[in-house]
C-alpha cells in the first residue's frame, strides 16, 4: 500500500517575508512655501541647471516652515507635481501633528530620523478597519553608536551614473568624480582629483561639514541641504583647489592654499 502524499497543512512552508530594521540616506525637501504652483516650477528650474539631480530620488517633505492651516496645503498637487519631475515623495518630517496627519491621509507617513528622540512628535494614525496589525510601528529606530566618525576611501574614478554614499562617515575620493556622478557623505567630502559631478556633504544635517576639491568644477555642491549649482560659481573658482563650507545659512567658497 503506497504512502499518502503529505497534507497541505502539514507540508513544510517557506516563510513569505521578514521584517528588519535598516538605515537609508534620504534627502529632505524643506518646504518654505506650501503652494505647488510655487514649489514645483522652482524645482523644475533647478533641474534644468543640474540635469539628473534628484531624478527618481525618494524625498521626505519637511513641514516645519509651513505656517498655514493643514487644509490649505495642497498635498495632492505637491505629490503630483513632484512625480511629474520624477521625484518620489515618500513621507514627511517636522510640522504639527495636524499637518502630518493631513499628509498621512494622502499617503505620506511621518518619518523619524535615525536616533530620533522618543519625545519627537509623531502622528499616529487610527487602527485600520480590517484589524491588520501595524507591524512597522513596533520597530524602534536604530541608534547610531556615539563613536568617532569613520572614513570611506574610494581610490577609483567615480563614473557618470554612479552614486557613492559614506553613511555616518567622511568620504575621500583619491581620483576624479566625473560629470553625472554623485558623491554623498554624512560628514566631509575630500576629492583629491577633479570634482565634476555632484557633491552632497553633511547628509545627516551636519552644518559643520565641508567639501574639499583639488580641481573644483562640480555640477552641484550641497551641505546640509543648502546647495549651489555651477552657473552660480564665480569663474575664478572653476578648476582651482577650493573648499566649501557654511557660514550661517550662506555657502562660502575659499581657495585652498
Amino acid at each position: 500500500m503506497s504512502s499518502a502524499a503529505p497534507r497541505p497543512d502539514t507540508a513544510t512552508r517557506i516563510e513569505p517575508f521578514r521584517l528588519r530594521g535598516a538605515n537609508f540616506n534620504l534627502l529632505v525637501l524643506r518646504l518654505l512655501d506650501h503652494r505647488p504652483e510655487a514649489v514645483v516650477p522652482a524645482i523644475g528650474d533647478q533641474f534644468r541647471r543640474a540635469p539628473g539631480f534628484l531624478r527618481f530620488a525618494p524625498i521626505v517633505l519637511g513641514l516645519s516652515d509651513i505656517q498655514v492651516p493643514p487644509h490649505e496645503v495642497d498635498f495632492p498637487g505637491l505629490i503630483k507635481g513632484l512625480k511629474e519631475l520624477e521625484i518620489m515623495p515618500i513621507g514627511t518630517t517636522g510640522g504639527t501633528a495636524e499637518m502630518r496627519n493631513a499628509a498621512l491621509s494622502y499617503g505620506l507617513p511621518p518619518v523619524r530620523s535615525v536616533g530620533g528622540k522618543e519625545t519627537d512628535d509623531i502622528a499616529v494614525p487610527a487602527a485600520p478597519s480590517d484589524g491588520a496589525p501595524q507591524a512597522m510601528a513596533a520597530l524602534p529606530p536604530a541608534a547610531k553608536p556615539a563613536s568617532a566618525r569613520s572614513t570611506m576611501v574610494v581610490d577609483q574614478p567615480v563614473r557618470a551614473g554612479q552614486r557613492i554614499w559614506a553613511e555616518g562617515a567622511d568620504l575621500i575620493v583619491t581620483s576624479t568624480v566625473n560629470a553625472g556622478a554623485e558623491v554623498i557623505a554624512d560628514g566631509n567630502i575630500h576629492v583629491y582629483g577633479a570634482l565634476r559631478g555632484r557633491a552632497i556633504a553633511g547628509g545627516a544635517s551636519n552644518m559643520e561639514a565641508r567639501v574639499f576639491a583639488l580641481n573644483f568644477d562640480p555640477e552641484l555642491v550641497s551641505i546640509a541641504g543648502f546647495y549651489a549649482v555651477r552657473e552660480g560659481f564665480p569663474a575664478a573658482q572653476i578648476g582651482k583647489a577650493m573648499q566649501v563650507r557654511l557660514v550661517g545659512e550662506r555657502m562660502r567658497f575659499d581657495p585652498i592654499t
